[in-house]
């Protein structure tokens, strides 16, 4: 039997990483942060000193960097080279570059490969991102859109951040919008919503109800996690 595999998709601050992580606790499978992984060679070629507005400088940079992600989503973990970056990716300086790296075509194509590979070693894994479910995992049985409006997915960020005052909410929602432009427009593996995907507006939902829903979807869509679900 092929894994099961639940797509979700979104933009920044729609609740992609909260979610994914607690349906894949809830039914008992592997968890992937696919933008975690762009993040870590965004971060490798910053390292490197490359150009993030060259193309070719980045892919160059990005070819032989050794990025394993680890699939517990209780504890998921990343690395680069064998050093752990799940900190360091979070950086403001990664956040302001990984939308130039994540659209050089050699980078994608790496990483959709990896990505692949994870699922195919697995039982079961919900993996989050922006192509899971146009790109990297076409024929998911479950494929969900999460949207929230700009002043929700803010706010989150900022929360996230320990900066709630106004003024970062509002520096943080020109920068979602930048990075949504620059996603959506990208020639390579855009971000989008799948035709057959369900689209989840979490502006107003608590997480848990997210989660629940989610894992609603996942049991009509999957006879095989019916049994599952609590």
């Amino acid at each position: 039997m092929p894994p099961v595999v639940i797509a979700l998709d979104g933009p920044s601050g729609s609740g992609k990483s909260s979610t994914a992580r607690g349906v894949a606790t809830r039914l008992g499978l592997a968890y992937l942060d696919t933008g975690a992984m762009y993040r870590a060679l965004t971060w490798a070629v910053l390292q490197r000193g490359a150009d993030v507005e060259d193309a070719a400088a980045v892919a160059a940079a990005a070819a032989d960097a050794t990025i394993v992600s680890g699939t517990d989503p209780q504890a998921p973990t990343i690395t680069v080279d064998g050093v752990d970056v799940s900190g360091p990716i979070r950086s403001q300086e990664v956040t302001d570059a990984v939308s130039q790296v994540s659209r050089v075509p050699e980078v994608r194509e790496r990483l959709v490969r990896l990505q692949r590979e994870t699922i195919a070693a697995s039982e079961g894994i919900v993996l989050e991102g922006r192509d899971i479910g146009t790109v990297v995992a076409p024929d998911a049985p479950l494929k969900v859109f999460l949207v929230a409006d700009t002043n929700a997915r803010a706010a989150r960020r900022a929360a996230e951040q320990g900066q709630a005052e106004a003024a970062h909410v509002e520096a943080t929602a020109a920068s979602l919008q930048r990075r949504d432009a620059i996603d959506s427009s990208r020639t390579t593996s855009p971000l989008a919503k799948a035709d057959d995907a369900i689209q989840l507006d979490t502006t107003h939902l608590t997480l848990d109800e997210v989660i629940d829903e989610v894992v609603r979807l996942a049991a009509k869509a999957a006879p095989a996690l019916g049994g599952t679900t609590p």
